[in-house]
């Protein structure tokens, strides 16, 4: 699996993407339709907002043009009934080997998105750049620019930093990317998130930097941090099964009412611990889409849990042929 598309859908609103007139008179006849974007403009919690640089022909000049096309978004769009923003780009915004600008136009427009609610960061397709070649840097900042951000998603997580010493309103908090790095783990748990209430981390492959353990997790997963977790997300790691383990020993799986180990490497083994603890049917949801359990596995759980009360996701089942299982989502 890879990024094929752009998000249509973010924190419960359709994404629509802004354009300003300046772009739209550049990009002529085949840019945006300027009656659809001033409608949109006259309820602006009514979308999440997506902003990239797609300004057509217009000259750009790094980050003073980030900074301007942001500036006209603050002008067009009422900036404090703006709820939830998808930030994109194209390869003049974020940049890879640069991602500054974005970031830092983000933090200079902050003050006037004082109703912002949810923000996705850096939603690439991998026409734009592979999920494993994002480094976005120190993005501590846009928590510390957005007090009242109740939900934050981050596409990429290498080189990625996020330490937050207090956030007293964010309730979710979803890191995605190929592997991620233990440092970046423990600066979350390190942070105190008083209301978080959902957690997603998307684990990935070694090969990409995706080395963190169940010690780096310790502290969650004992339940001595992010007490009032009850949604986690464990996905797209290499060694489901191992995981499904850590979780069946855990202080932390009590409290959980959803627990998500999509995108993995589930086996019939992982399945099996699933099946013999008993904690895991007092969960409300149990998402285990796209794994690799054997078709009669996958019916006796799906039958196991259902009867338990569990909504159970085992679509997708895959087959690693002669090979070993992989995650859904690594370069």
């Amino acid at each position: 699996m890879t990024f094929n598309t752009h998000l249509t859908e973010y924190a419960g609103l359709p994404v629509f993407g802004y354009r300003s007139r300046e772009g739209m008179a550049a990009a002529g006849r085949g840019g945006a339709d300027p009656l659809a974007m001033l409608a949109a403009a006259g309820d602006p919690g009514a979308y999440a907002w997506r902003l990239s640089d797609e300004e057509g022909d217009e000259p750009r000049d790094g980050g003073d043009f980030v900074l301007r096309y942001y500036e006209r978004f603050c002008a067009d769009v009422e900036p404090a009934s703006v709820a939830a923003l998808v930030v994109g780009n194209v390869e003049e915004t974020i940049d890879v080997a640069d991602p500054g600008p974005v970031r830092d136009a983000l933090l200079a427009c902050a003050p006037r998105w004082t109703g912002l609610r949810s923000l996705f960061y850096a939603d690439l397709t991998y026409e734009e750049a592979e999920v494993s070649w994002i480094e976005h840097g120190d993005l501590s900042g846009l928590l510390d620019a957005f007090p009242g951000l109740e939900r934050l998603g981050i596409r990429g997580t290498g080189d990625t930093s996020l330490a937050v010493e207090e956030h007293r309103s964010l309730r979710s908090l979803t890191l995605e990317g190929g592997g991620l790095p233990p440092g970046l783990v423990k600066q979350v748990l390190a942070s105190r998130y008083p209301a978080l209430e959902h957690l997603e981390l998307w684990l990935g492959v070694e090969g990409y930097g995706g080395t963190t353990s169940a010690e780096d997790l310790a502290p969650l997963l004992e339940g001595r941090v992010h007490t009032g977790i009850r949604s986690l997300g464990l996905r797209n790691a290499e060694d489901t099964d191992t995981w499904v383990r850590t979780v069946a020993g855990s202080a932390v799986l009590e409290r959980l009412e959803v627990l998500d180990l999509s995108m993995g490497t589930l086996t019939d083994a992982g399945a099996e611990v699933l099946l013999g603890t008993p904690a895991f049917r007092g969960l409300r949801r149990l998402d285990l889409h796209r794994h690799f359990m054997t078709a009669e596995t996958e019916r006796r759980l799906a039958e196991a849990f259902t009867a338990a009360g569990v909504e159970t996701d085992v679509s997708g089942r895959e087959s690693s042929g002669s090979g070993r299982p992989y995650p859904a989502v690594t370069e």
